[in-house]
Protein backbone atom coordinates (compact mmCIF):
# COMPACT_ATOMS: atom_id res chain seq x y z
CA UNK A 1 0.00 0.00 0.00
CA UNK A 2 0.92 3.51 -1.03
CA UNK A 3 -0.78 6.75 0.05
CA UNK A 4 0.31 9.88 -1.48
CA UNK A 5 -0.55 13.57 -0.46
CA UNK A 6 0.02 16.77 -3.27
CA UNK A 7 0.37 20.07 -1.89
CA UNK A 8 1.94 23.15 -3.25
CA UNK A 9 -1.35 24.52 -5.88
CA UNK A 10 -2.62 27.63 -5.96
CA UNK A 11 -3.25 30.17 -7.67
CA UNK A 12 -0.91 31.79 -9.96
CA UNK A 13 -0.48 34.44 -12.65
CA UNK A 14 0.70 33.51 -15.83
CA UNK A 15 4.59 33.17 -16.41
CA UNK A 16 5.18 32.55 -12.73
CA UNK A 17 5.72 29.25 -11.08
CA UNK A 18 5.06 26.39 -8.59
CA UNK A 19 5.84 23.35 -7.41
CA UNK A 20 4.00 20.83 -5.92
CA UNK A 21 4.92 18.19 -3.51
CA UNK A 22 3.86 14.20 -3.21
CA UNK A 23 4.63 12.60 0.04
CA UNK A 24 4.39 8.84 0.21
CA UNK A 25 3.43 6.78 3.00
CA UNK A 26 6.77 4.22 2.74
CA UNK A 27 10.23 4.47 0.88
CA UNK A 28 10.00 6.32 -2.71
CA UNK A 29 13.14 4.53 -3.08
CA UNK A 30 11.12 1.07 -3.61
CA UNK A 31 8.45 2.87 -5.75
CA UNK A 32 8.68 1.79 -9.37
CA UNK A 33 7.65 4.90 -10.99
CA UNK A 34 6.28 7.94 -10.23
CA UNK A 35 4.32 9.98 -12.40
CA UNK A 36 2.49 13.56 -12.28
CA UNK A 37 -0.69 13.51 -14.14
CA UNK A 38 -3.74 16.43 -14.47
CA UNK A 39 -7.16 16.68 -15.52
CA UNK A 40 -8.57 19.76 -16.74
CA UNK A 41 -12.03 20.79 -16.50
CA UNK A 42 -13.98 18.65 -19.25
CA UNK A 43 -10.60 17.37 -20.06
CA UNK A 44 -9.63 13.42 -19.94
CA UNK A 45 -6.61 12.70 -17.33
CA UNK A 46 -3.10 13.15 -19.01
CA UNK A 47 0.34 12.28 -18.11
CA UNK A 48 2.18 15.23 -17.43
CA UNK A 49 5.90 13.35 -16.70
CA UNK A 50 7.03 10.44 -14.74
CA UNK A 51 10.49 9.36 -13.10
CA UNK A 52 11.89 5.94 -12.88
CA UNK A 53 13.37 4.40 -10.13
CA UNK A 54 16.70 5.02 -11.58
CA UNK A 55 15.84 8.83 -11.94
CA UNK A 56 14.97 8.69 -16.12
CA UNK A 57 12.48 11.04 -16.86
CA UNK A 58 9.99 12.02 -19.56
CA UNK A 59 7.70 14.72 -20.16
CA UNK A 60 4.94 15.32 -21.83
CA UNK A 61 5.82 18.12 -25.38
CA UNK A 62 3.78 21.19 -24.05
CA UNK A 63 6.01 20.53 -20.95
CA UNK A 64 9.22 19.88 -22.19
CA UNK A 65 11.44 23.21 -20.86
CA UNK A 66 9.28 24.05 -17.85
CA UNK A 67 8.41 21.34 -16.05
CA UNK A 68 10.64 19.71 -13.86
CA UNK A 69 10.13 16.32 -11.60
CA UNK A 70 12.35 15.32 -9.40
CA UNK A 71 12.18 12.97 -6.02
CA UNK A 72 13.78 13.40 -3.12
CA UNK A 73 13.92 9.67 -1.52
CA UNK A 74 15.55 10.63 2.00
CA UNK A 75 12.31 13.04 2.77
CA UNK A 76 9.60 10.61 0.46
CA UNK A 77 8.69 13.05 -1.24
CA UNK A 78 8.17 13.49 -5.35
CA UNK A 79 8.07 17.36 -6.51
CA UNK A 80 7.25 18.72 -9.76
CA UNK A 81 8.71 22.30 -10.86
CA UNK A 82 6.84 24.25 -12.96
CA UNK A 83 7.82 27.29 -14.48
CA UNK A 84 6.17 29.72 -17.26
CA UNK A 85 3.00 28.48 -16.73
CA UNK A 86 0.19 29.54 -18.35
CA UNK A 87 -3.60 29.37 -18.72
CA UNK A 88 -3.97 26.45 -20.53
CA UNK A 89 -1.85 24.49 -17.48
CA UNK A 90 -4.85 24.90 -15.05
CA UNK A 91 -5.90 22.25 -13.96
CA UNK A 92 -6.01 19.49 -10.85
CA UNK A 93 -2.43 18.09 -10.71
CA UNK A 94 -2.25 14.13 -9.46
CA UNK A 95 0.64 12.43 -8.29
CA UNK A 96 0.13 8.55 -9.01
CA UNK A 97 3.18 5.63 -8.02
CA UNK A 98 3.36 2.31 -9.69
CA UNK A 99 4.36 -0.29 -6.64
CA UNK A 100 5.11 -4.01 -7.06
CA UNK A 101 5.68 -5.94 -4.24
CA UNK A 102 4.16 -9.70 -4.47
CA UNK A 103 1.48 -8.02 -6.80
CA UNK A 104 1.69 -4.35 -8.91
CA UNK A 105 -0.55 -1.49 -8.16
CA UNK A 106 -1.31 2.09 -9.18
CA UNK A 107 -1.76 4.60 -6.72
CA UNK A 108 -3.61 8.22 -6.57
CA UNK A 109 -3.55 11.04 -4.24
CA UNK A 110 -6.30 13.31 -4.07
CA UNK A 111 -5.30 15.86 -6.25
CA UNK A 112 -4.03 19.71 -5.99
CA UNK A 113 -5.99 22.56 -8.35
CA UNK A 114 -3.70 24.84 -9.97
CA UNK A 115 -4.72 27.65 -11.52
CA UNK A 116 -2.97 30.04 -13.93
CA UNK A 117 -4.82 33.17 -14.07
CA UNK A 118 -4.16 37.39 -14.06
Amino acid sequence: QVQLVESGGGLVQPGGSLRLSCAASRSIFSINNMAWYRQAPGKERELVTFITKDGSTNYADSMKGRFTISRDNAKNTLYLQMNSLKPEDTAVYYCHAFYCSYTCNNYWGQGTQVTVSS
